[in-house]
C-alpha cells in the first residue's frame, strides 16, 4: 500500500488554498547598529501585544545575550532565564511592566565602554499606569562565528530596583 499525497492546491470544493505567510521575525541582524537594535526592542515593547500577545517581549528575548543553560544577571540579579516563559514572567513584574505597551521613551545618555560595547540610560513612561522608570541597558557586538557584527543586549536593569527582589513593595 502506498500513501496518496495530494499535491494540488485546490480545496475539495474547488477553491484555491492560500497557505498562511510565515511571520517575519524581528531580531538581531547584521544591518542594525547598536542604536537600531535598542530602538527595535523599545518600539516592539511599546506595541507589545501587536501582532500577537507578548510579541515585544519575544523580540527582546531574541536580542538577549545569555547562555540559556546558565544563570544570568541580565535583569541585575542571578536568574535562570533559559526558557522564554521565565523571561516573560520577569517582564510582567512591576519593575519591568512599565516597558510593556508604554506611552513613550527617550534615551537620556549613552556611554561607549569599548569598540563593541555601549551602555544607554533610557527613560520610559506609561500614562496608563501613571509611572515612569529609568533603565540601564548594555549592548555588545558579537565577534566571530555566524553572528559576527550582530548587536545583542547583555543587561537590562531597572534603576532603583533592589536587585535582591523582582517585585516592588
Amino acid at each position: 500500500m502506498h500513501a496518496v499525497v495530494q499535491t494540488s492546491s485546490k480545496a475539495p470544493n474547488g477553491e484555491c488554498l492560500a497557505f498562511p505567510k510565515k511571520r517575519t521575525q524581528i531580531g538581531p541582524c547584521f544591518d542594525l547598529s547598536w542604536e537600531d537594535a535598542l530602538r527595535v526592542q523599545l518600539e516592539a515593547l511599546q506595541h507589545n501585544n501587536n501582532p500577537y500577545p507578548d510579541h515585544g517581549v519575544e523580540v527582546m528575548y531574541r536580542f538577549a545575550n545569555f547562555d540559556p543553560f546558565q544563570r544570568t544577571k541580565y535583569f541585575g540579579r542571578s536568574l535562570d532565564l533559559g526558557q522564554f516563559e521565565r523571561f516573560r514572567r520577569v517582564m510582567h513584574s512591576p519593575f519591568h511592566a512599565t516597558l510593556l505597551d508604554n506611552s513613550g521613551w527617550e534615551v537620556l545618555s549613552t556611554l561607549q565602554l569599548s569598540e563593541t560595547c555601549w551602555c544607554a540610560r533610557v527613560r520610559v513612561w506609561d500614562t496608563h499606569r501613571l509611572e515612569e522608570r529609568a533603565y540601564a541597558i548594555t549592548l555588545t557586538q558579537r565577534l566571530g562565528g555566524c553572528y559576527d557584527g550582530y548587536w545583542y543586549t547583555d543587561r537590562w536593569v531597572c534603576e532603583g530596583q533592589d536587585v535582591n527582589k523582582l517585585w516592588a513593595d
